[in-house]
């Protein structure tokens, strides 16, 4: 297959770097710009420091049409602006990373919500995808196989904790050092926007899904990573869920079902989701952990990409955890 030509709008951001530093090694992409206003001219490792020695890119504040696929990296609401502002030539396909076009009131018939473990015949054929949202990955990955069998019958109760990488680059005062380290919050407790897109994806398995989900999102004390806690009144056996979320995924090759309890650390820097099913009493626990930058945004925007091109689905992103 010819090598596939990419550009990236929003270049300079936590996930425009990461989308850099998987796309520089990938063996059949060739990055044809990267746009940033803001940093036309620097060269993309004097921002980007970690790919000093593998780039000698610069950002542009130029746009090229002769490219294949277009990464947008921006902010929500500014990805639709973008598109407005520059028509894009037919036949590119997008991967657009904000939260525009996730929900299907905002995203019309063209677009693909762009989930692999709900979507993924859906992606290989689309040209235009909207890429989940990092929490929602996270929480989705836990609850899908139960929504699949139409056994998500009570209300839910989700308790999540990302890391600082999560409310992006831009400094608010609650993402400066100072107030971050050795500190815990919670915030947008039950009003979390990715419950919508959660709800529209369980709505796909279940129709007519309805039940409560109960979203505690808290800002943790690390640099990346989503770890979401969540729990279900079921009448089925560990070991039936057990063999449910196994057989769920199986053929997914980027989400593992563990039979042991797992950590953060085993997820970090890598395209993997991990999940974890206990019972308790009535209750069912389920515990799923992703890299908030990769699988859950850069990562899986990737995944999407050699989706939509016929590559194998893991190209570029056989990436080894950060495990110690």
């Amino acid at each position: 297959m010819k090598t596939i030509k990419a550009g990236i709008v929003g270049g300079a951001g936590y996930t425009g770097g990461e989308m850099l530093r998987l796309l520089v090694n990938h063996p059949s992409v060739e990055i044809a710009f990267v746009h940033s206003n803001s940093n036309a001219g620097n060269l993309i490792s004097d921002v980007h420091t970690d790919l000093l020695g593998d780039t000698d890119l610069r950002f542009t504040a130029e746009l090229s049409s002769e490219i294949d696929v277009l990464f947008l990296c921006v902010g929500h609401g500014d990805a639709k602006k973008f598109l407005d502002a520059n028509p894009i030539a037919e036949g590119i396909k997008i991967v657009d990373l904000s939260q525009d076009f996730r929900l299907k009131a905002n995203a019309g018939a063209d677009w693909v919500y762009g989930l692999p473990e709900l979507n993924r015949e859906r992606i290989k054929a689309a040209s235009y995808i909207a890429n989940p949202g990092c929490f929602a990955t996270c929480i989705q990955l836990a609850l899908l196989p139960l929504a699949a069998k139409g056994l998500i019958n009570s209300e839910v109760h989700i308790n999540a904790t990302t890391g600082s990488t999560g409310a992006g680059q831009s400094l608010s005062t609650t993402s400066h050092f100072s107030w971050r380290n050795n500190n815990l919050s919670i915030y947008k407790a039950f009003e979390h926007q990715h419950l919508n897109e959660i709800g529209e994806s369980l709505s796909q398995l279940t129709p007519g899904f309805a039940e409560v989900l109960n979203f505690i999102p808290q800002r943790g004390d690390f640099t990346r990573g989503i770890l979401a806690a969540v729990y279900l009144e079921t009448e089925l056996s560990e070991a039936a869920a057990q063999e449910l979320y196994e057989s769920y995924y199986a053929d997914h090759v980027f989400t593992h079902v563990s039979k042991k309890n797992i950590d953060l650390k085993q997820v970090v820097n890598t395209n993997k989701g991990l999940v974890h099913v206990e019972k308790h009493g009535g209750k069912l626990f389920i515990i799923s952990i992703i890299d908030n930058l990769l699988k859950g945004a850069s990562g899986q925007a990737v995944q999407n990409m050699n989706l939509m091109f016929g590559l194998p689905e893991s190209e570029g992103l056989r990436l080894k955890a950060a495990a110690f």
